[in-house]
């Protein structure tokens, strides 16, 4: 994608996009689901999937770390259609920001009422343990960047979008009590976004447990602020794959970041098909 497109030039990308993914499949996704490092498992459970390579999609862009197929899958969980983007772009990997949102703008065009982005992360706070869930009540972005930044794309939203409400409340609580009734433990707490790739120093943890921080991962926050300029409903669910460096006795390494989300991504996959229709039959999906 050519860096520093005009709004109508994004605009235009971005329905080109959509309308190529239209043209593959009559899915009309009322959900749609970004898949962080090795959370793929979820992927198998969609019933007559139809994948799409990026490489097919106009001005999609292949991603470079492992963990990220770099495919989007349309069909149903539980009765629910869905569309999945399995693997994501990272501000870290010299991306624009343009970029990095671009594929959760064209499945918001596609339709969706409610985004649920996961992501493999850190645990900051000392009651995590690798291999838990959190559920995301709110971020904080350190990624020194914002995806709305400079000219406003006013067919996609207002200038200042509030935040008040980063991810949605009535979602949040449909989450909280599915993962209670099926059994899965699940925490809440608040995402701290960097920028990368570097993993954090135990200083840095330390500020960031100081100021209000859980958990620490490289994504989410762009494509959650992208969603919430969109009016598109959010929710983020956090795998807690290592303890932060300073809390870990190891050295940190992104092989055990992929071993942990490969374990967990059994547990994620049965809580976000569980909770589908939860949020369909709730009534929080606009």
């Amino acid at each position: 994608m050519t860096k520093n497109s005009s709004p109508s030039e994004t605009y235009q990308k971005i329905r080109e996009a959509k309308d190529f993914i239209e043209s593959k499949s009559t899915y009309k996704p009322k959900v749609g689901i970004v898949l962080g490092s090795g959370l793929g498992a979820l992927a198998e459970i969609v019933k007559n999937p139809i994948s799409i390579s990026y490489s097919e999609i106009p001005h999609f862009l292949p991603p470079t770390v492992e963990g990220h197929q770099g495919k989007m899958l349309l069909g149903e969980i539980n009765n629910v259609p869905v569309v999945i983007l399995q693997g994501r772009l990272h501000y870290y990997e010299g991306h624009d920001m343009e970029d990095v949102v671009f594929p959760t703008r064209t499945i918001c065009a596609l339709g969706i009422q409610t985004i649920i982005l996961t992501n493999a992360a850190g645990g900051i706070n000392t009651r995590f343990r690798a291999c838990d869930l959190m559920l995301i009540e709110d971020h904080i972005n350190l990624m020194g960047q914002n995806p709305l930044k400079g000219p406003n794309l006013s067919e996609l939203g207002q200038r200042f979008p509030d935040m008040t409400e980063a991810y949605n409340k009535q979602c949040f609580e449909v989450f909280k009590k599915t993962a209670t009734d099926i059994g899965i433990p699940l925490h809440t707490g608040v995402y701290a976004g960097v920028m990368g790739p570097t993993y954090e120093t135990p200083a840095e943890i330390k500020m960031l447990r100081i100021i209000g921080g859980d958990a620490v991962g490289m994504s989410t926050v762009p494509e959650s602020i992208a969603a919430n300029h969109l009016g598109v409903q959010v929710v983020g669910i956090s795998a807690i794959t290592n303890l932060a460096a300073g809390i870990s006795p190891n050295k940190l390494n992104h092989d055990e970041v992929m071993v942990h989300s490969k374990s967990m991504s059994e547990n994620l996959s049965k809580l976000i098909s569980e909770a589908l229709p939860s949020i369909i039959l709730k009534g929080t999906l606009k």
